[in-house]
């Protein structure tokens, strides 16, 4: 399509140029003339093919919404592309070994997600109950946009006190909070001017809303804490590692000290006195040679 723009712009200049030549050599334009320059400039340049192609593409994006829009009608669908669109954020911004989809947890529980953070694990519950929402932006009636939107946000706080029930449990190895996760910018800047005070009643029991660009931001932290936390811990494990490096070096230097100070100097007498030995016998052989 966006080969087809130049080419429709260059034609509409072409009919004006036609247009004004027409006006200064003639100094009077019939309808049938005008009529006539168009078609032949339309033949020419095969606006009639363009024309086709862009009904097409019109016609294709028209049915890919019509089928988007169904597909996101359907709750189990909609659910879906935000599990997609989950995935896809936490697998470009975290290493495999610290987060996981659909999985079963040590307590039992199989959330969308979790995050393995240095303060336990952290739930993300991407199931969000959106269908008031699509109500009330579809809807022409005042009175029943009101209701949708009440409905919607009754619908939030109930989803929201669930995630704070089942998944903020410390004692259970979570962190103290976890994210319900909202696919929809649009849906979350809703929420922030329609429900701030819901969303900060519930940030205080730990439960945070967040969308595709505030989760982002927020895995970025834990992910800072926990590249913190690992050289912590190998800092640690690098002076355990010297503790006992020196330990060691301690038991080998007591062992060289008693070895050379007692044994090796022992050994070293010893081996004077056989010389001495040694040489005395080494001179009687020599006087006995010489007597022969």
């Amino acid at each position: 399509m966006s080969q087809l723009i130049p080419l429709l712009l260059g034609i509409v200049i072409l009919l004006l140029i036609v247009l004004i030549y027409l006006a200064l050599t003639r100094g009077k334009i019939e309808p049938e003339t005008v009529e006539v320059a168009v078609v032949k400039a339309v033949q020419q340049a095969g606006l009639e093919q363009a024309l086709g192609r862009l009904e097409t593409y019109a016609r294709d994006i028209r049915n890919d919404s019509r089928a988007l829009d169904r597909m996101l009608r359907v709750p189990t669908e909609r659910g879906a592309l935000g599990e997609i669109a989950l995935e896809k954020i936490l697998a470009d911004q975290l290493p495999p070994d610290m987060y996981g989809i659909r999985q079963r947890l040590f307590n039992g529980d199989i959330p969308d997600a979790y995050i393995k953070s240095t303060s336990g694990y952290i739930i993300i519950d991407s199931k969000f109950p959106l269908d008031n929402y699509r109500r009330w932006q579809e809807s022409r009636d005042p009175k029943a946009r009101v209701q949708f939107k009440r409905r919607f946000l009754s619908d939030t706080r109930g989803h929201l006190e669930k995630i704070a029930t089942a998944y903020v449990r410390p004692e259970k190895g979570t962190a103290e909070f976890a994210f319900a996760f909202i696919p929809s910018e649009g849906v979350y800047y809703f929420l922030v001017n329609q429900g701030y005070d819901m969303l900060r009643a519930y940030a205080l029991r730990g439960v945070q809303v967040v969308s595709p660009l505030t989760l982002a931001h927020k895995i970025e932290l834990i992910r800072a804490g926990v590249h913190a936390r690992r050289l912590s811990e190998q800092a640690e494990q690098v002076r355990n590692d010297i503790i006992e490096l020196s330990r060691r070096f301690a038991a080998v230097d007591e062992a060289w000290r008693i070895f050379y100070g007692s044994h090796f100097r022992n050994a070293i007498n010893k081996a004077e006195e056989i010389d001495a030995a040694y040489r005395q016998v080494r001179e009687s052989f020599e006087h006995i040679a010489r007597l022969e």
